[in-house]
Parts: structure tokens; C-alpha cells; sequence
């Protein structure tokens, strides 16, 4: 994603109230001093403006030849709502391209399985907001796999280029590089916590009033961050 698209992001997660600033508990334990939730896109037109950033970012990397796809997935399930808005945005740019996404339990009536929307098939992105564990991208691995697909990226919202593991036992490698690691496929990202830094470091218009948290993201970053090519 190019730095004017991540810095215009980042300025609309703020304003929408999905990217806070503050002390956060992360499930790791740590405290962290910024905290995304991207449930909080909640209405059509935030929902909108995300697919909007989400097609954007994939469109982008087609273009410059690091993916092709035929097919996005979202997994149960925030992914439900981003891959199928982003499919809408990227109707209309110009790119017509199917979803599919799946049940967390299959259906034993009706059409039955477990899959519901375009066939899974081709090349398939995987459409999520975060990697946290990674544990949805492992699934969704395995569910593309098993119908003969083939997974090429996942795409996100934003990647805290964190380490793995607790507050007290951080591993060598983000959740994010270790799906790269495992899978063999890229993790694009609308955002990143380099990103976040750098719209603090701006001191302009929103990010004047976050000054206070400048130096304590900066000491995250320094305490459990990762280089992108670590």
C-alpha cells in the first residue's frame, strides 16, 4: 500500500473510532498504548470506506504483479463482511471477482456444507481484519486446500509488526511473518505500526492532539517490534 493511501487510512480509523490511543491490555498481556478493533466499522458507510481501502490495497498489488487471484474468502467471522464488501468495492472499480466464506458449523439441510457464495476455486485470497495468532488464516488454509484451491495472500487491515508469544516469552517473529514462513504466501497490509508512528510523528491536525503518545508507541515498537523483512 502506497504511504499517502496508509497515512489517509490511518487518519480514517482514528476518526471512525477503530484505531484509539490510550493503555490496552493486548491478549498477549501487554500493555499496549494504541488498540484496533476493526468490529467497530458497524455501519454502512464506515463499511463502505474500509472495502473501499481494503480493494484498493489488493488492486494495487495485482497491479504491481506481486498476486493474481481469482477469488476472495472470508473466514467466519469478521472476514464474512470484509471480503464481501471488498468484493462490492471492487466491482465497482472495474474488477468483478466472487466471495466465498464459511460456516463455523456445517449445515445438514438446505444446501447443506459448510461454504456458502462462488465456487472455491483458483487462486483465493483470505480477507481478514488482523493477524493476531494466526489461527483463522490456518483454517482457512486448510479449507481452500481441501476443495483444491489454491491460497495466494492474505490481505488485512493493519499489521502491528509485533512479536509473537507474552508480555514475558515474546517469540523471534510477528504472527504475520510466520504465516508468510509457514504458507509460503504474502500478508498485505492496508497499515502497520510504522505507519501509525510515522502519522504520529507528523504533529499535524489529529496527530497533534496524540503528541503524548509519540514516544511510548515509539517504545513499543522498540520493545516488541519486528523489521518487515525479519
Amino acid at each position: 500500500m502506497s504511504n499517502d493511501a496508509s497515512q489517509q487510512f490511518i487518519r480514517f480509523a482514528l476518526q471512525a473510532g477503530v484505531l484509539r490511543f490510550g493503555e490496552f491490555k493486548t491478549k498477549a498481556g501487554r500493555l499496549s498504548p494504541y488498540f484496533f478493533n476493526a468490529g467497530l466499522f458497524n455501519d454502512g458507510a464506515l463499511l463502505g470506506q474500509i472495502a473501499d481501502f481494503y480493494a484498493q490495497a489488493l488492486l494495487q498489488a495485482e497491479r504491481s504483479g506481486q498476486i493474481s487471484f481469482d477469488l476472495l474468502f472470508g473466514p467466519a467471522y469478521k472476514g464474512i463482511t470484509l471480503a464481501s464488501a471488498t468484493a462490492v468495492s471492487m466491482a465497482r472499480a472495474g474488477r468483478n471477482i466472487g466471495f466465498t466464506y464459511n460456516r463455523k458449523e456445517a449445515k445438514d439441510h438446505g444446501e447443506g456444507g459448510n461454504l456458502i457464495g462462488a465456487p472455491l476455486q483458483g487462486r483465493v485470497v483470505i480477507v481478514d481484519d488482523v493477524i493476531s495468532a494466526g489461527t483463522s488464516v490456518r483454517e482457512s488454509v486448510e479449507i481452500i486446500r481441501a476443495a483444491g484451491a489454491t491460497p495466494v495472500a492474505v490481505l488485512i487491515a493493519l499489521d502491528r509488526r509485533e512479536r509473537g508469544g507474552t508480555a514475558d516469552a515474546p517469540t523471534e517473529h510477528s504472527a504475520v511473518q510466520e504465516v508468510h514462513a509457514q504458507y509460503g504466501i504474502p500478508v498485505i497490509s492496508i497499515a502497520n505500526l510504522d505507519d501509525v508512528l510515522a502519522f504520529l510523528q507528523t504533529g499535524i491536525g489529529d496527530a497533534a492532539a496524540l503528541a503524548q503518545y509519540r514516544d511510548k508507541v515509539a517504545a513499543y515498537r522498540d520493545q516488541y517490534g519486528v523489521a518487515p523483512d525479519a
